[in-house]
């Protein structure tokens, strides 16, 4: 008898495309389809993720179909397109959540029709909303930059902007909340998906990850504390718009800015001095194991289970004592690769 099996990756977005499954003799010789829905197309984190998950299904004899939201916060996207998903038969989703609240009924309801549900990257509100998690260990990424970031400040007095992701959010909370525990101020704990705001920050801005709203964000605080002399950015592209802002008002020289994600061009700018420093993460690798975890469910009914950290690094153009970090060298060999 013939049987009918479906994977599918989801990151974000409105399902693109129809999902039909693909018929196999039995289940240890089906093709599993994966679909890969990401927040943005143009993110380099989700191009990147894309790419490893297209590696991951053909290593596994799978195959791969992607799409992409047009913003990152688009939580209707992502509930009509795990919907679509559900009724096209797939039997696992992985995903990573653009709002953690809001997509939990959605996910618990697949659930009760017996499908897989994995986070990639981002965990959910709460976290046991899904089966398993594959995902930077975020709030150790922003101690990592927070640790370099009053290093690299020395004995001035911290004036900080923090340019966050968007409000509640699980990655953005951790990873500003880490940075301020690395910085050495209160910080909540990493369970906490309020943002802390100790004396030190003088100003608080939502990015959305995008470089445009950075650029936005760091013109107002600026505005209203011309002597920021730190800046925590979400990701790489905020930090570029945050860079160009403070281009623009010539005090790029004068301020520490620091960020998460460690692609490609974060890494270049970390080596122009845009950025100081960086911490690394894997979304290849977030896809990769993401990928395996669902073709074995599919074909064997494993069931995958807990929190699985991929691995992060610091990377810095200028090493400083106390202070552990690999070079700009080492961020262009693995960046957004493998760690």
């Amino acid at each position: 008898m013939l049987r009918r099996y479906s994977v599918v990756v989801l990151c974000g977005g409105l399902l693109a495309s129809s999902l039909r499954a693909q018929s196999a003799p039995a289940a240890t010789t089906s093709v599993p389809l994966i679909g890969l829905i990401t927040k943005t197309a143009t993110n380099p984190f989700f191009v990147k993720m894309k790419e490893g998950a297209q590696l991951a299904v053909t290593a596994n004899g799978a195959k791969l179909l992607s799409s992409a939201g047009k913003t990152d916060g688009d939580n209707a996207g992502q509930v009509t397109a795990m919907e679509n998903m559900i009724a096209a038969g797939a039997k696992v989703i992985l995903i990573t959540v653009s709002d953690a609240k809001a997509i939990v009924p959605t996910i618990r309801k697949a659930r009760a029709k017996g499908v897989l549900v994995i986070a990639l990257d981002s965990p959910t509100d709460p976290q046991d909303a899904t089966d398993a998690l594959f995902a930077t260990d975020n709030y150790k990424a922003g101690e990592l930059i927070g640790q370099y970031a009053k290093h690299a400040l020395g004995t001035k007095l911290p004036q900080i902007a923090t340019l966050d992701l968007l409000p509640g959010h699980p990655v953005g909370a951790r990873r500003h909340n880490g940075f301020l525990k690395g910085f050495g101020l209160l910080a909540p704990d990493a369970n906490s998906n309020t943002l802390g705001q100790p004396p030190a920050v003088v100003c608080m801005a939502d990015s959305y990850g995008d470089q445009g709203k950075g650029q936005t964000g760091m013109e107002n605080c600026l505005q209203k504390n011309p002597g920021i002399n730190v800046v925590f950015t979400i990701n790489e592209p905020t930090a570029a718009g945050a860079y160009k802002a403070l281009k623009a008002a010539g005090k790029e020289k004068a301020v520490v800015i620091v960020s998460v994600d460690g692609g490609c061009q974060g890494i270049r700018d970390v080596g122009t001095g845009a950025i100081a420093a960086t911490a690394q993460q894997y979304p290849m690798l977030m896809a990769k194991l993401g990928v395996e975890a669902g073709v074995a469910f599919v074909r064997t009914g494993k069931r995958p289970s807990g929190d699985t950290d991929t691995g992060v690094r610091l990377i810095a153009r200028t090493a400083l004592p106390g202070v552990k970090s690999d070079d700009v060298k080492t961020g262009l060999d693995l960046c957004f690769g493998t760690k």
